[in-house]
């Protein structure tokens, strides 16, 4: 199973996303995991490659199951492990090979062109405590059929449980 690690970065109200040009969607920068990479490493590594800057405290954010099917077979499936940063160091370069970089704004999240699971992955990473888990499953064409999620958030002694 392939395993994608990206990074959603978070700087003065604005998040760094890359305008794919096939099908002009948003994306977080990221890739595919090398062999003998930790998803920490793939995350960091895929997201300095593609913006030309290095992530401040990148953290994870999200585990994610990708299914595509077709006629109801599975046709591919894969990991994707979504970090955050708060921050990063250096200045974007305005495009790269995969599409334009570009600061908008974390509302854009909510309507920009993605694919629907990205957009609730996204969402969660920018505007959430804990960690997000979830299975999305796709048609070829990328409309979302299903989708679930959990999420959990770490608690230490003496931490007050809120409702």
């Amino acid at each position: 199973m392939q395993r994608i690690a990206n990074l959603l970065a978070i700087q003065d109200g604005q998040v760094l996303l890359l305008k794919k040009p096939r099908r002009g969607w948003y994306v977080a920068p990221g890739g595919k995991m090398e062999s003998g990479e930790s998803i920490y490493e793939a995350a960091v590594r895929e997201f300095q490659e593609e913006t030309n800057v290095t992530p401040k405290n990148a953290h994870l954010k999200g585990v994610y199951t990708i299914v595509i099917k077709e006629d109801d077979q599975v046709i591919d499936e894969w990991m994707l492990f979504t970090f955050v940063a708060h921050g990063v160091e250096g200045t974007p370069m305005e495009q790269n090979r995969e599409g334009i970089l570009e600061w908008r704004p974390i509302g854009d999240l909510e309507h920009l062109p993605m694919a629907e699971g990205d957009r609730k992955n996204l969402l969660f990473a920018a505007l959430n405590k804990g960690i997000q888990y979830g299975t999305c499953i796709y048609t070829k064409d990328y409309e979302l059929i299903e989708a679930k999620y959990q999420s959990s958030m770490e608690l230490f002694e003496g931490d007050e449980i809120h409702g």
